[in-house]
């Protein structure tokens, strides 16, 4: 597989998380609330994950390395829990630029665990995916007094639990193939979800006879399945950090699906800002395959 593949691989991932967002706040929109939208994408996400594994496999799936696969399933669980509370304090545009911030914070994650400095470029990447996300958002003329500690608090503990996510998923477990992965990562997160959520949409009839199940089954395939499985194959071999930054993706997918889904209205500086994030993503991928280029333009900026 050619190197370019694992980077794109990474941008899907990040897109798929860019539509829970909106298929969140219609299923809000229909009845249900965030909460049960949340349970019903984790049940059904293990569900696909099972349903792939044994159409791959005819034995059952070993466990090994699970530490790794208990924080990975425990911090995809949160990053979904979290995210989704914070919908109910936040407007969208705002907890999208919050959720956002893992770009940076998976950046130092990836330093510290690494024992390594930054590096201009991805200084510079930072700052560009940054000034984006805020044009990107629309939040520059929004009022932002209003809005409560709470949000800000939730909206950011989003941030750091998908931060951590990509970084475990970083942590190859030796001999497990991704499929096996991808059941007890969600199958982890399932636990976690009926300990912390709303596991009585499964005996209540709201999954089901509810028409729950509609928007369980998309959330399961955009938030379970592709980026767990993708992440999973793609990271290790990308790194968290670079991770991190292809991740930003993630934010011109869930404006567009807002503005296509939710008719919610695109302004010219929202298009500027994701011209800006797509380009502060592409930087370190170019420069990572040109050194030379990068030495080049490293020394006039300095």
């Amino acid at each position: 597989m050619q190197n370019w593949i694992y980077p794109l691989l990474v941008v899907v991932a990040a897109s798929s998380y860019g539509i829970l967002s909106t298929i969140i706040k219609v299923a809000m929109g229909n009845g249900f609330t965030a909460a049960e939208a949340v349970t019903s994408q984790y049940y059904t996400g293990f569900v696909l994950a099972l349903l792939i594994y044994f159409v791959s496999h005819r034995t059952m799936p070993k466990l090994r390395g699970w530490k790794v696969l208990v924080l990975s399933g425990a911090f995809t669980a949160a990053t979904g829990m979290v995210y989704a509370h914070s919908l109910n304090y936040l407007p969208a545009s705002l907890a999208v630029v919050l959720l956002f911030q893992f770009t940076w914070i998976g950046m130092f994650l990836d330093c510290i665990a690494n024992r390594r400095w930054l590096k201009r470029i991805e200084v510079i990447s930072l700052a560009i995916l940054f000034g984006g996300t805020i044009l990107a958002a629309g939040v520059i003329d929004a009022d932002l007094s209003g809005i409560p500690w709470q949000g800000w608090a939730w909206g950011l503990g989003a941030a750091v639990c998908f931060s951590a996510f990509i970084f475990v998923n970083g942590k190859q477990v030796e001999g497990m193939d991704t499929s096996t992965r991808l059941v007890y990562v969600s199958l982890f997160a399932a636990v976690v979800i009926t300990v912390f959520q709303t596991p009585e949409i499964v005996w209540n009839g709201t999954l089901f006879a509810g028409g729950l199940w509609v928007y369980g089954l998309l959330l399961g395939i955009f938030g379970i399945v592709m980026p767990i499985y993708l992440f999973s194959l793609a990271v290790p071999r990308v790194g968290s950090g670079l991770s991190s930054i292809l991740g930003a993706m993630e934010l011109p997918v869930a404006i567009l699906a807002s503005v296509i889904i939710l008719h919610e209205k695109l302004t010219i500086l929202q298009i500027v800002g994701i011209a800006v994030v797509l380009f502060g993503m592409v930087l370190p991928s170019f420069f990572n395959r040109t050194p030379k280029i990068v030495e080049k333009i490293e020394d006039q900026l300095i």
